[in-house]
């Protein structure tokens, strides 16, 4: 890749890597698990049309995609030279690597949106341009749905991949990492896709679907805290730096993040909630935005603690 394109300190002396990439990974996160959920649940009942939770996850897969490669953009040392990425690669890199995904997988992600919002496009007749484009796509539908699924989940654990480059720091530098983001970001895209079905598209809370996910939100969250603690004992049956860097689990203002945010507040308020969406009460529909309020918000401190933590308590 070309030298000319750096990543600037940002907002945070002496960070690697700064704020906007947390929000980038937050971002990343959120468009692959969403989209990747979505599709799970189509291939698994085997579904043809464009139900409300398919729309919301397409949806908000694009915006959330797209924001996130925004905050890549301006957190370049040269924003206007952006495309130099596209141009020059490294195939030793792991930013190259990645950058070459979504280059496939922002493209198909926008088709699969337009795919699954054709109703809602019908609708106005500024964009019946579109319906010729529309119906030549649904010819490769299943095809593009089967890349854009295991491009999805290549996003997420890109992003794990991505950071755990820096060799000094010990938290960041695990194997555990790729598969901890694939699992957060299928938990935290599930909530926002589930949410927006609700609110924008009317999807039933009692649906189907809806069920089908509240029963996959519990091996998910499991798988999940399952690699965090794998990351923890390794850190504090490692060596001495590694033991040092197990500090950011229980001391300084990090600490606060990851045992109010990541298992306050996003693993131990869904759990506590979802009790309350189980049963149609006339609160539940409260419940329900709350628990995937928290899910999300929990995603995105665990994020801000791995960038963080991880770089402070390094080697």
């Amino acid at each position: 890749m070309d030298g000319s394109i750096e990543f600037t300190m940002g907002l945070s002396d002496g960070i690697a890597w700064p704020w906007p990439i947390a929000v980038y990974l937050f971002f990343a996160g959120i468009s692959g698990g969403a989209l990747a959920t979505a599709l799970f649940v189509r291939f698994y009942k085997n579904q043809t049309e464009n139900t409300p939770f398919y729309k919301a996850a397409a949806l908000i897969s694009l915006v959330t995609i797209s924001l996130g490669m925004l905050c890549l953009v301006l957190d370049l040392t040269n924003p206007l030279f952006f495309w130099r990425i596209l141009v020059y690669y490294n195939f030793n890199s792991v930013m190259s690597i990645g950058v070459i995904a979504l280059s496939f997988y922002i493209p198909l992600v926008a088709i699969i949106a337009l795919l699954a919002l054709e109703e809602e496009v019908r609708q106005y007749p500024q964009l019946k341009m579109l319906l010729p484009v529309i119906e030549k796509l649904k010819n490769f539908r299943r095809p593009m749905e089967i890349s854009v699924l295991v491009l999805a989940l290549s996003v997420c654990a890109y992003t794990g991949f991505l950071i755990s480059a820096l060799v000094r720091f010990p938290i960041i530098n695990t194997s555990v990492l790729p598969a901890l983001f694939i699992a957060s970001g299928m938990s935290g895209g599930a909530a926002s896709a589930k949410m927006l079905a609700v609110s924008m598209f009317k999807e039933d809370l009692h649906s189907p679907d809806m069920k089908l996910l509240h029963g996959a939100e519990w091996p998910i969250m499991f798988s999940e805290a399952l690699f965090i603690f794998m990351i923890a004992m390794s850190l504090f049956t490692g060596n001495e730096g590694m033991q040092s860097a197990f500090a950011a689990f229980h001391t300084g203002t990090w600490s606060w993040v990851f045992w109010l945010g990541v298992i306050g507040i996003g693993f131990a308020g869904p759990l506590l909630l979802n009790f309350a969406t189980s049963h149609k009460f006339s609160h539940s529909a409260k419940a329900f935005y709350a628990s995937g309020l928290c899910a999300v918000s929990g995603m995105m401190c665990l994020r801000m603690f791995i960038l963080y933590a991880g770089q402070q308590y390094g080697i």
